[in-house]
């Protein structure tokens, strides 16, 4: 177990990361040169969702529901949520967008080929 304020940062980056990564390559792959175009649709609802969960946790905090234990993040809060949960609901929001978007290309091109 680790025992530092990075912990949560650490594992956030090493589990999330190379998924995230592993999408953007897989995007940039098939989209070519629509792959800008794809993420600024992609991108936008990924935020708009990380956010609104970001805001719903920052609610459960200030009212008791549940509290982060001392010590094993950074100890800088957006309000009252700490910076590693923002950025938890961010990237996974991400990757809930980028793998529906990756699998709906998928079944496209699967319905292509289909004769």
């Amino acid at each position: 177990m680790m025992e530092t304020r990075w912990a949560y940062m650490i594992h956030l980056f090493a589990w999330a990361g190379p998924i995230l990564l592993l999408q953007l390559g897989l995007l940039v792959h098939h989209f070519r040169s629509r792959s800008g175009a794809v993420l600024r649709a992609v991108i936008p609802p990924a935020l708009v969702v990380g956010t609104y969960l970001a805001v719903a946790d920052h609610l459960a905090i200030r009212s008791g529901i549940w509290n982060f234990g001392e010590g094993r993040h950074l100890g800088v809060y957006v309000a009252a949520v700490p910076l590693e949960e923002i950025l938890f609901f961010l990237m996974t929001s991400l990757m809930v967008s980028l793998g529906l978007t990756l699998f709906t290309a998928l079944l496209s091109r699967r319905e292509a080929r289909v004769p």
